[in-house]
């Protein structure tokens, strides 16, 4: 029996990129401890529930699914940026922030830095501005369950690196509102890969470039 290669795909979190052989949906969420807590019923508490209860208001939409705030003052000041995914109906992204800001702080209750990866979307907040900063971690690896098998891995990954290349080059090239590309490639054996990159629209091209190149 020939041997196979399994697939793998990271969330990053200046990015979504996903490398696999047919569609899937991921989610997790990263509660940042080493950011420090903040005090239940403090200012900075009062603060993060302002500021996650106005989040999803079309106000801080950039019109592409790119949500930005913060609220508050000095040490007691909270930011947060929700991204959705470029393909996602307008309707369904809304409802993923929407959802996304009454989950993360039941999972991460008391961290004053968390990240939620959904299935149409993101959502980070934090006590230092996070607009136009471009960070790779906290980062996920999922593996998708269909290996390669070993007599068409060369061919394959050939394929694949050609399609990432060609979709970086796209997402990164994109303008101040979005920065998104998705297609797909047949490999050997009529398999069906699909692509999907994604950074935040505040990223320079250069800083989008640099990290869907990890």
């Amino acid at each position: 029996m020939a041997k196979k290669t399994p697939l793998a795909f990271p969330l990053l979190l200046c990015s979504i990129l996903i490398l696999v052989p047919q569609k899937a949906t991921t989610q997790s969420v990263e509660c940042v401890k080493e950011k420090g807590n903040y005090t239940l019923n403090s200012t900075y508490h009062d603060n993060l529930n302002h500021l996650l209860s106005n989040l999803p208001n079309p106000e801080n939409n950039n019109g592409f699914g790119f949500y930005n705030l913060s609220y508050g003052n000095s040490s007691n000041q909270v930011y947060a940026i929700g991204l959705c995914n470029g393909d996602t109906l307008p309707d369904v992204c809304l409802k993923c922030i929407n959802d996304s800001t009454y989950i993360l702080p039941q999972r991460c209750p008391n961290q004053k830095e968390t990240l939620l990866w959904y299935d149409d979307c993101m959502l980070r907040y934090s006590n230092r501005s996070l607009f136009g900063v471009m960070e790779t971690k906290p980062n996920i690896i999922y593996h998708n369950t269909e290996d390669v098998p070993s007599d068409i891995v060369v061919e394959f990954f050939q394929i694949l690196d050609g399609l990432l290349e060609h979709l970086k080059r796209r997402a990164a090239a994109g303008g101040s509102f979005r920065k998104f590309a998705a297609a797909n490639a047949t490999a050997p054996r009529f398999r069906t890969i699909y692509g999907l990159v994604q950074c935040t629209p505040d990223l320079s091209q250069e800083d989008c470039n640099n990290c869907l190149e990890i």
